[in-house]
């Protein structure tokens, strides 16, 4: 080990790389089929639209698009933020370089060592990711086919004090489930009972097949007199994940303490991306949601189609009514580890599902996406993986 090794060997002893990333770098094998990561759909992109927003953007603000902007973000995004929130002013509004930028923000702030934070099990892995390095114990509470179990959650704030509440209400990564409404202000009011905030990540809140948008966390805590949630999403799932633009809502004192960790990162998240999404959100953000919603409706049933052909007497899944997942389980006993390696002799790929467990727990499932995928490699990948599981069912005899 060498002099900087020593240096930083007790704090990256707790950073892991993300399985999701290593996996990707498997898919990159000629021929393989990934149902791995949570990519949107290229074809959808708003490739013209953006060329022309672009051009907007340079010769109206050109010479201020180039420049260095302040922390807190391009005002008139912060404004159409704001717009789109109940009793919500643009200084509540924070820009930030994707959400992964505000989960670190937000851990930075809150997380200390030891400190608990209570967690849906399973849960998105880059919250964990963001929350570990700075030493959370994590609280996690079971979830049902509706979403985090209020009254499991319930039981672990009688006995701990977390510092807050990491939910993803809205058709959640990894699983694809979703809290209906009721459930929704169960939530809300139990941490308002017992003084513990919520941290609401809704990157697929617009991602809604029936068309039906439930409010936010944050909207209904608002109408109890607000200040509990802290909410963040994304214009990653819609507009451009390469770009970079996220938000993060809450209290004022909250967004500028946020304000203050993130001129120690980046100084600002980049002016041009913000002004070009500004230009986007306003022309073209509407219609692209509904063409979205539609082409992940039609590979969601695709996706359900193929497994029922192929996986129907070796596996379970759920049926998500929006955003992009699906989320599998195969028989106690076996690991999806396991059947990835298999799976990948098949020439397909996806996400085992452990690592999305702070416990360890899972290890019988995993995550398929269908957004990334066309409908012939659905319809193939899925019968590869038919093959790939019953090859290890073989082998477990």
């Amino acid at each position: 080990m060498n002099n900087w090794e020593s240096r930083f060997a007790g704090r990256m002893g707790r950073i892991k790389s993300s399985a999701i990333r290593e996996i990707l770098k498997v898919t990159q094998q000629p021929g393989i089929i990934s149902f791995a990561g949570g990519l949107p759909a290229p074809d959808l992109f708003p490739v013209e639209q953006m060329r022309r927003a672009a051009d907007t953007v340079l010769s109206q603000h050109g010479a201020l698009a180039l420049q260095y902007s302040t922390t807190e973000g391009h005002p008139p995004l912060r404004e159409w933020v704001a717009a789109g929130l109940p009793n919500t002013t643009p200084d509540q509004v924070l820009i930030t370089s994707g959400s992964q930028q505000a989960l670190d923000l937000v851990g930075k702030l809150f997380i200390g060592p030891g400190d608990a934070v209570v967690v849906e099990s399973p849960t998105y892995l880059g919250a964990l990711q963001a929350f570990t390095p700075y030493e959370a114990a994590y609280l996690a509470v079971p979830m049902d086919q509706g979403g985090m179990v209020v009254e499991a959650l319930e039981e672990t704030l009688k006995q701990h004090q977390p510092k807050f509440i990491y939910a993803l209400p809205s058709f959640q990564n990894p699983t694809g489930r979703h809290m209906d409404l009721s459930r929704r202000k169960k939530l809300v009011e139990v941490a308002r009972r017992y003084a513990v905030p919520i941290l609401e990540d809704d990157a697929y809140h617009h991602l809604a097949f029936s068309g039906q948008i439930l409010p936010t966390l944050y909207e209904l805590d608002q109408e109890l007199g607000g200040g509990n949630v802290i909410y963040q999403s994304t214009f990653s799932k819609t507009l451009s994940p390469g770009l970079r633009v996220a938000w993060v809502v809450g209290p004022r004192e909250v967004v500028s303490r946020l304000v203050q960790l993130k001129q120690g990162v980046d100084l600002h998240t980049p002016t041009f991306n913000q002004m070009l999404m500004y230009e986007l959100a306003q022309t073209v953000l509407p219609e692209l949601v509904v063409k979205i919603r539609n082409t992940y409706r039609e590979r969601r049933d695709l996706m359900l189609a193929a497994l029922e052909q192929h996986l129907a007497k070796e596996a379970h899944w759920n049926k998500p009514e929006g955003g992009m997942f699906l989320w599998l389980e195969i028989p106690e006993g076996l690991d999806s580890a396991e059947l990835l390696k298999k799976a990948v002799e098949q020439k397909v790929a996806f996400v085992p599902g452990q690592p999305f467990h702070p416990d360890g727990s899972g290890a019988n499932t995993l995550r398929l996406s269908f957004s990334n995928a066309s409908p012939e490699d659905i319809r193939v990948g899925i019968e590869r993986l038919g093959r790939a599981l019953r090859s290890l069912l073989t082998v477990k005899g």
